[in-house]
């Protein structure tokens, strides 16, 4: 890819102000602070590999002009010859890294690399919502297990009838967080339930939140603000489970949001993982409103995650899943079901690169 003016003036700057960092970290004025030692590096390692990648590109176009330069004055047939297929390999270099310094350019998600915190819950359609919500967390299962990731329940609600009126489940693993981020939503689905004897189709709807879990999260919390209840857990876990109260709801109350854990058989180690859950759930919140007030340009962008936006509907009636952020539909509706969500993912990963390159070159 052929870099723009403003790309190239845009790593120019990067480059300048990595110089400039790498000076900063030698003064021996800032070698006492090792609060703004830490940040300086921090921010150059950070650079590094863009820097790294634009000091090759700029060296392969200086040997691609070179060898322009060449071809215009040589007559030798032997060494055209040789000096065309440089030029070639140096030009398919100099695309490859174009390509590689976009991808480095694009606005990083500091979420990305954490694990998630995920939330299913059923909305309307009674029954038949919770059936879906619970074939909708067998998927993310199957894709955890096909991703090599680690699944973890943390509170579930069933119906009694095998399905879910609400499920939290943490997932541990490498980029769990930049793939899952693309499920929260509304997810719609068209079908008809086995119950229904007029054969007619009828719609139903679950909510899928994703959180970032990322670790030292700096979140203010104010004892007298957290409302904690203990109960009985009515999952699995044997008698200790059902005699011993073990089970924790921690409210938030300026906030309302309300977290349960009833994963462990230990009271203190559920209220823990509750205490955690808050926590993410509150800096994700204030993340997405300073992020709401950043970007002015996002409603006019394709899907922005948003846990109130109609992101999906599977009609099984037509074998056909349809994504609306990408106004994308598919077909194998087994497949995808059974953990394979990246025909999909993989497509709204490259949406919002797009997005964020063009939210960059705007503001």
């Amino acid at each position: 890819m052929k870099l723009d003016n403003s790309t190239i003036e845009k790593l120019r700057n990067i480059e300048s102000r990595f110089n400039e960092l790498e000076m900063l970290m030698s003064d021996p004025v800032n070698a006492s602070d090792i609060s703004k030692v830490t940040k300086l590096a921090k921010e150059h390692s950070e650079l590094k590999q863009i820097v790294a990648s634009y000091k090759t590109l700029m060296s392969k176009i200086e040997q691609l002009e070179a060898t322009k330069s060449f071809l215009k004055e040589e007559t030798d047939e032997d060494l055209i010859s040789i000096a065309k297929k440089d030029q070639e390999q140096l030009e398919d270099e100099i695309d490859g890294l174009g390509d590689e310094l976009e991808n480095q350019l694009i606005p990083k998600d500091i979420r990305d690399k954490a694990d998630a915190i995920i939330e299913i819950r059923a909305g309307t359609g009674g029954d038949e919502a919770s059936l879906f919500a619970g074939q909708i967390y067998r998927m993310y299962q199957r894709y955890s297990e096909l991703q090599n990731w680690t699944f973890q329940l943390v509170d579930m609600n069933d119906n009694g009838l095998g399905g879910i009126k609400e499920v939290t489940f943490e997932i541990n693993g490498s980029g769990v967080y930049s793939r899952m981020k693309h499920e929260a939503g509304t997810h719609r689905v068209q079908r008809v339930p086995s119950t229904e004897s007029q054969g007619r189709i009828h719609t139903s709807a679950i909510t899928v939140a994703v959180l970032p879990k990322l670790e030292d999260i700096d979140v203010e919390l104010n004892a007298e603000d957290i409302r904690t209840d203990i109960f009985h857990s009515g999952g699995a876990g044997g008698q200790n489970v059902n005699k011993v109260a073990t089970a924790v709801r921690l409210t938030h109350q300026p906030s309302g949001i309300v977290v349960t854990c009833q994963r462990e058989r230990s009271q203190a180690q559920n209220r823990i993982i509750a205490m955690d859950l808050l926590k993410a759930k509150l800096w994700d919140k204030e993340y997405e409103k300073q992020q709401s007030e950043l970007s002015q340009n996002r409603k006019n962008q394709v899907g922005t995650g948003d846990r109130s936006e109609k992101i999906r509907t599977y009609n099984f009636p037509q074998g056909r899943i349809t994504d609306h952020r990408i106004n994308t539909s598919i077909h194998n509706i087994d497949d995808f079901l059974n953990g394979g969500l990246d025909v999909l993912i993989n497509q709204l990963i490259k949406n919002e690169q797009m997005r964020k390159l063009a939210e960059d070159e705007i503001n």
